[in-house]
């Protein structure tokens, strides 16, 4: 007999979500974690009175009457709140000084778009409904990976040319159909940092969900990131359910070819009859499984899909009123290119950086206390490739501490320097600054290569049937955000989907 009802592997959005609509149920979960907290990339970390989300930057759709923000609100019992970060949520940043503003409704960033593009009116509107429409299929493609076979082919094969043509093309590809003006193009594909494809290679079904996501608004929870975990791992703990942080899980147990529990590093066998995955579909795959698994045919497609992109973080800090030197609840994005395809920096010792995002937490969260010294909290993320760091992967720390340091030194200096650029009145405010890498990333969420949102998000991800919540395998099922969509949102839909392969009840709590 077991203890547990299920296992659920990894504590980011998607495990967390997972484990807690379970619990609601009145499953009994175990949820396992590798890292010293729970949360994965909703963790928080502090620093000489400062504290920063290390994946959390904002939301969309978390409002009090927005889908994310009523599951959340079932799944912690309403303990959870996002507030908005304003109207205007993000910034864009373009070569010759073109500024413009991200801003909430639709039809206030539509207006901004056409007074700034008057030539491109119609094409504007064609845009926006083509997002409209491929985020409907996009929709029906990923929920679709919750539901058993033959249901979900019966589905994608009645649908096959929508399919084809909003989730089987590319960003670029799709904007290059409806837009004429190359900078309208750059503009309305600048954000894709935010599922972490390029335009010339993500589904315009990933870019679409995303982006219409935001347009209702973005929001950030009450008591920053952590204030997740915080208000979940109770729902799973009353339910009779434990999560338990610093107990990596190092094999995936399986009887008769069922998945019947998991081997902890310390050796501990826990059994369970169902074992949910939240660590990543890659992860799994290639970490978990013994080889008679990986060589099965769903499990081989898996691990051939490359990891997404990596990033450098520098986490700031500040004294004094920040707000009256430049800094703003809505983000930033700067690019040195009108190409945003150019975004990411790849030769860090001989290229300047390409573009950054900044965004200021402490402004946005209304329960931030500055104290008498006024403290104050931003951050400043540049897309890397995993090539920058590869060298350094490869070898033991004390191996190359030195030129591990230098090569550090080197990245921080650059990103201090366009920083400063960009905000040079909050220069004299900066107190303390710490550097993220790529290797800190993989070291924590044990991605490979310090993938930030899962596996690739080409339109193959979109379209892959191997990614489902439901494995081929009886008692294996996946989570998160690889079997929904890149991101917070994306983890939360994803964990969701998760719990309702598990028990289809959740289903009646799931709204788009």
């Amino acid at each position: 007999m077991s203890e547990f009802d299920v296992i659920v592997i990894g504590s980011g959005m998607g495990g967390m979500t997972t484990a807690a609509a379970l619990s609601r149920l009145g499953h009994k979960v175990l949820l396992l974690e590798q890292a010293q907290s729970i949360g994965g990339l909703t963790h928080s970390f502090s620093r000489e009175g400062f504290s920063w989300d290390v994946g959390l930057h904002y939301c969309g759709l978390f409002g009090p009457d927005q889908s994310a923000g009523r599951i959340l609100d079932w799944l912690s019992g309403g303990t959870i709140e996002f507030r908005s970060v304003g109207t205007v949520y993000d910034t864009l940043h373009f070569p010759d000084g073109f500024d413009i503003s991200v801003a909430r409704p639709e039809a206030a960033y539509k207006m901004e778009l056409k007074d700034r593009f008057p030539d491109n009116a119609t094409e504007i509107d064609a845009y926006f409904e083509a997002l409209e429409s491929a985020e409907t299929v996009a929709h029906m493609v990923a929920g679709g990976r919750s539901v058993p076979e033959p249901f979900r082919s019966a589905q994608r094969w009645l649908n096959k040319r929508k399919i084809q043509r909003w989730c089987g093309r590319t960003t670029g590809e799709v904007i290059a159909d409806i837009i004429t003006d190359p900078k309208l193009a750059s503009v309305l594909s600048a954000q894709w940092g935010t599922y972490g494809g390029k335009p010339k290679e993500a589904s315009f079904g990933v870019h679409a969900i995303v982006m219409r996501h935001y347009l209702d608004g973005a929001g950030y929870p009450v008591g920053g990131a952590s204030a997740i975990a915080a208000g979940l791992v109770p729902v799973i703990e009353e339910a009779g359910g434990s999560a338990r942080a610093a107990t990596p899980v190092t094999a995936i147990l399986f009887e008769e070819d069922r998945a019947v529990g998991v081997r902890t590093s310390a050796g501990e066998e826990i059994k369970a009859p169902v074992i949910v995955s939240a660590i990543g579909a890659g992860e799994t795959v290639k970490r978990l499984l013994p080889e008679e698994i990986r060589e099965q045919e769903w499990a081989r497609e898996i691990a051939s899909f490359e990891p997404s992109i990596c990033h450098f973080d520098m986490f700031l800090g500040f004294e004094g009123d920040i707000a009256r030197h430049g800094a703003t609840r809505a983000n930033h994005w700067f690019y040195e290119s009108w190409d945003t395809n150019d975004g990411i920096w790849v030769d860090t010792e001989s290229s300047p950086v390409p573009m950054m995002f900044v965004s200021f937490p402490s402004l946005k969260d209304p329960e931030h206390d500055p104290g008498p010294s006024n403290k104050h909290t931003g951050e400043a993320l540049v897309w890397a490739d995993w090539s920058s760091v590869a060298g350094f992967a490869d070898s033991e720390p004390e191996e190359r501490a030195a030129e591990w340091a230098a090569f550090k030194q080197g990245v921080e200096a650059k990103m201090m320097a366009f920083y400063e650029e960009k905000f040079p009145a909050l220069a004299p405010l900066l107190v303390y600054h710490e550097l993220g890498t790529p290797l800190a990333t993989a070291a924590f969420t044990r991605h490979e290569k310090g993938g930030f949102y899962g596996v690739e998000t080409t339109p193959r991800r979109l379209t892959s049937e191997a990614l489902a919540a439901r494995t081929p395998v009886p008692g294996l099922f996946l989570t998160g955000q690889d079997v929904m969509m890149p991101g917070i949102a994306g983890a939360l839909a994803g964990g969701m989907l998760g719990a309702a392969a598990v028990d289809p009840r959740v289903y009646r709590k799931f709204v788009w």
